[in-house]
């Protein structure tokens, strides 16, 4: 635990001697939409590579660096590239910069992905903000050691994504005149896509879109009391009684068709979201 604690100081010490300003919201940008991270203003680039103890993201589409500064007024920590359970990395690895936006002083965690589509209410290219998760990942970040400098033994999900938030993302959705869908977010761990039963039993028991991420990430955020908010952005549709063989360039394709209105969003929720 204090070894832990001394890697993610170690890393936060380093960003911090990097920047002038300290960034209350942090996002994670998934799958070919990594340029949002573009739009920054006097952005601080710092590459994975050069932080302490922070893995390097290795899946295509994610560039694996920081970008520090101000994006519609406010204070924004960007990660271009996140890390997922399926490239081998241990779950304390994957949520390790969450802890190290937690201890820089970040109050809001964004986090966004690319999935599959199970409500056959969505279409490929819809936005989804989510309202809670399933993990279905088979493990879980907080296994092991608490951290109780971060949060409690046993933290509480029931509000996973902040109500506040989701009514916020919904009204600049509206107010843009963006199609905008609500739903639940199941996690698996990958890498590959789903069996068509898998599908369908994923969407029996409530997952509205399917994906590899996010949810170990919201769990450390609520863990250590950040408040989150997701948006997802759906690329294909993965309907059990209707699938049809995908690759990942594929949904790196839709995202990026779809990246002008997810943009949008996140710029129109950023600019009107008081912490």
């Amino acid at each position: 635990m204090e070894n832990k604690m001394q890697k993610i100081n170690e890393a936060k010490d380093y960003i911090l001697s990097k920047i002038t300003e300290i960034p209350e919201i942090g996002l994670i940008l998934g799958s070919g939409l990594g340029e949002m991270a573009e739009l920054i203003e006097n952005p601080v680039i710092i590459e994975y590579k050069d932080i302490p103890n922070f893995p390097v993201s290795t899946v295509e589409g994610h560039k694996g660096q920081l970008v520090i500064g101000t994006l519609e007024g406010k204070k924004v920590m960007a990660m271009q590239g996140r890390f997922h359970y399926y490239e081998g990395y241990s779950m304390s690895e994957v949520t390790f910069p969450v802890y190290v936006m937690k201890a820089i002083g970040i109050k809001m965690l964004l986090v966004t992905n690319a999935c599959g589509g199970m409500n056959k209410a969505f279409s490929a290219g819809d936005l989804m903000i989510i309202t809670d998760h399933i993990n279905f990942m088979g493990t879980n970040p907080l296994i092991g050691p608490n951290l109780p400098e971060f949060g409690p033994r046993f933290p509480d999900m029931s509000q996973a994504y902040d109500q506040e938030f989701i009514s916020l993302a919904e009204k600049v959705a509206n107010d843009q005149g963006l199609k905008i869908q609500k739903g639940v977010y199941a996690a698996i761990s990958g890498p590959n896509y789903q069996t068509p039963s898998e599908l369908k039993m994923l969407a029996k028991i409530g997952g509205d879109t399917v994906g590899m991420s996010t949810v170990p990430e919201v769990i450390i955020a609520r863990h250590a009391g950040m408040r989150v908010l997701g948006i997802s952005l759906i690329t294909d549709m993965a309907i059990g009684e209707e699938l049809e063989p995908l690759t990942h360039e594929q949904v790196v394709a839709v995202a990026e068709q779809s990246k002008p209105k997810f943009i949008k969003l996140v710029r129109g929720v950023l600019k009107e979201v008081i912490l």
